[in-house]
């Protein structure tokens, strides 16, 4: 099954509509560039936006180098498809996802991995240790939620609510990775530093001991990186990371 043979949409959807869809199509590419993905499985899911609270995620079956803007099926948040297509979702991929866009009105955007490194930092008990700049400016706003099972059961959305809060990264245990974000960029540059984090920890404690840095340096880096997802991310990262797409894995906008 391939993503690019999918009918256009453009022209045929709202121009927010499909800059939405272009943005996600984006994502999914540039996960599967970094070699995060995990052939058909996870989810990224971005907000439609207008009312309705209608959200963008891949159609099943679809490898994220495939992907399209066209190809994209949008859900409601009981993952529902609200709009004739030729393709289908894996509706408990939307477990997770649904119970973070419900909660949080900031949560435009929620990726979830299951990398190498991600899951086997999930599986340690300290999970991410402050060893590193990357891990130290993500740290302070990562929460930690216990393994379930597949997410299958819709009752453990309560509690993957309550265990993220108001943070922005979250270690889902022996089972990966997850940000949200406001946009696109910021969910993107937080999974892109986390996942750095957790491949640089699992790299080290190959090494020998560990040095970890003292509380007064963590709280200092924490502050020094938080503007790497705001702003500066959305205006110079994002534009960097499509044109590096178009250079080595164009179509996503199709």
């Amino acid at each position: 099954m391939d993503g690019a043979v999918a009918p256009t949409l453009r022209g045929k959807v709202a121009a927010e509509e499909w800059e939405a869809r272009v943005n996600c199509a984006a994502l999914y590419r540039l996960v599967a560039l970094y070699g995060w993905d995990d052939m058909i499985f996870t989810h990224i899911s971005l907000r439609v936006p207008g009312p309705e609270h209608h959200f963008l995620i891949n159609p099943y079956g679809f490898f994220f180098d495939e992907i399209t803007a066209s190809s994209l099926v949008k859900v409601n948040l009981e993952g529902d498809i609200v709009e004739p297509t030729p393709h289908f979702i894996n509706p408990a991929g939307f477990t997770i996802h649904s119970a973070i866009h419900a909660a949080r009105e900031d949560a435009i955007c929620v990726m979830h991995l299951h990398t190498d490194q991600g899951v086997a930092v999930s599986a340690q008990k300290d999970g991410l240790l402050p060893i590193s700049q990357t891990a130290m400016i993500v740290r302070g706003d990562l929460a930690y939620h216990d393994y379930e099972g597949v997410a299958l059961d819709l009752d453990e959305r309560e509690r993957l609510v309550r265990d993220i809060g108001d943070k922005s990264l979250l270690m889902l245990r022996n089972h990966g990775t997850l940000t949200v974000g406001a946009s696109p960029a910021a969910a993107f540059l937080r999974m892109f530093y986390l996942e750095r984090a957790c491949k640089m920890q699992t790299m080290a404690q190959a090494g020998g001991d560990l040095l970890e840095c003292d509380e007064e340096l963590r709280t200092k880096v924490a502050g020094q990186g938080a503007s790497a997802f705001g702003t500066m991310g959305d205006r110079l990262a994002w534009p960097g990371l499509l044109r590096k797409l178009d250079r080595t894995l164009p179509g996503y906008d199709a």
